[in-house]
């Protein structure tokens, strides 16, 4: 598969894995760490696996939908060993993938492999730290303390907005950092969710001190966000 097809599949593969999350009943920080492996690490990756500079493996070479599929679940799996005292079982994912992947069947030594191949890929670092779930869950904390409007920020609409903007191909290549991802998201769910009569705290001012984000930065990736909220039709 040529690079350029492997990225129109992008938004694909991010919406399959936010689905298999669903499915598996897996907790916020389980999906988002997941996404953080697969969208923001192992993805960008591709180049170096058709090139053969990277890890060698039947399962990337040559990369099929199919595999990045399974990737995707191995994600998940990695992520719920790290966050869940009863981490996902093979056999649930492997029962799912049965039923989603349509072209290939992968067996549970496929699944084991392919769990070695991402933490390969991933220099078996898998901190979660720096991910923007974990950062938009910290300022929301910290908005709560400084500001009783902290309270009205409706947490759902906050994981509905990150959703969006790792789905939508234009908000998942790179376009913004962990840090500016999780400030806009708050940004953003604060203008749609808090009543405007409430508008009186300073919200983009404080997430840029708080952060160290610039301003344009936010700003930017805020009308992005509320531009397909409510204008769908004009999504580029």
């Amino acid at each position: 598969m040529r690079n350029e097809q492997v990225s129109d599949l992008r938004p694909y593969l991010l919406e399959f894995l936010i689905e298999s999350a669903r499915i598996l009943e897996v907790i916020p920080i389980v999906k988002y760490t997941a996404l953080s492996f697969f969208a923001d690490r192992f993805y960008p990756c591709f180049a170096r696996f058709e090139a053969g500079d990277d890890v060698a493996n039947w399962l990337l070479q040559p990369v099929r939908e199919s595999n990045l599929q399974l990737f995707a679940l191995v994600s998940i799996w990695i992520s719920s060993k790290i966050h869940n005292s009863r981490p996902l079982s093979i056999k649930s994912l492997k029962s799912l993938g049965d039923k989603v992947v349509k072209e290939q069947h992968f067996t549970n030594r496929d699944f084991l492999e392919a769990e070695v191949v991402l933490m390969q890929v991933l220099h078996f670092d898998i901190g979660v730290g720096n991910i923007a779930f974990v950062l938009l869950e910290e300022l929301l904390v910290q908005l709560k303390e400084v500001a009783r409007v902290g309270d009205l920020v409706n947490f759902e609409a906050c994981m509905d907005i990150m959703d969006l903007l790792y789905e939508k191909e234009k908000m998942s290549s790179g376009y913004c950092s962990p840090c500016s991802l999780a400030a806009s998201t708050l940004v953003a769910s604060y203008v749609i969710t808090v009543p405007k009569q409430r508008w009186e705290f300073p919200i983009l001012p404080w997430v840029r001190f708080v952060t160290g984000c610039k301003e344009q930065d936010i700003l930017e990736i805020v009308r992005d966000i509320l531009g397909h909220m409510f204008y769908p039709w004009d999504w580029k």
